[in-house]
């Protein structure tokens, strides 16, 4: 697998399962009619921040990562990064290799953590996939997040120092 800067190339390929994520409506805050020219604008960071892809030995995307500052001005200091992998691939280690890269970019962008504000308690594979990378849970919104089967359940924000 190769991570890699992604590319205004990459978004045919990022869209079709970025747009099945969201319109599930169970793990992002996204509008579940979000339309493909502002995911595209949301998602697609400019520098100093990034978006990457990750990539088989054949170049098909499987999934994507966009990384940035949690804050501006004198919260600036803390990192943050969101990852989808295309639904086809979930288990493969896409979404931990990609987590990874996201750390190793903030520590070596100079942040001094990296912290998730809206980790929704029922995606329980990323949140035992942040807690082995050494995320903890700070708090937990109660009935932060309106999830279309289990109904109103928890955010949390993780947080973990780099």
């Amino acid at each position: 697998m190769l991570i890699r800067e992604a590319t205004a190339e990459d978004w045919p390929a990022i869209w079709p399962f970025f747009h099945e994520i969201v319109a599930a409506g169970e793990t992002f805050t996204y509008p579940l009619d979000l339309g493909e020219d502002d995911a595209r604008s949301w998602w697609l960071l400019e520098s100093p921040n990034r978006t990457v892809v990750a990539a088989d030995d054949d170049g098909a995307i499987l999934g994507t990562a966009k990384m940035n500052n949690n804050h501006m001005g004198n919260g600036a200091h803390i990192a943050s990064a969101s990852y989808m992998v295309d639904p086809k691939r979930s288990g493969q280690g896409v979404g931990r290799a990609l987590c990874a890269y996201t750390l190793e970019w903030a520590r070596s962008s100079g942040f001094r953590a990296m912290q998730f504000n809206a980790v929704v308690e029922t995606n329980t594979y990323a949140v035992r996939l942040y807690r082995s990378l050494g995320f903890e849970i700070l708090g937990t919104l109660p009935e932060g997040f309106n999830h279309p089967k289990q109904g109103f359940v928890g955010l949390h924000i993780m947080h973990r120092p780099l």
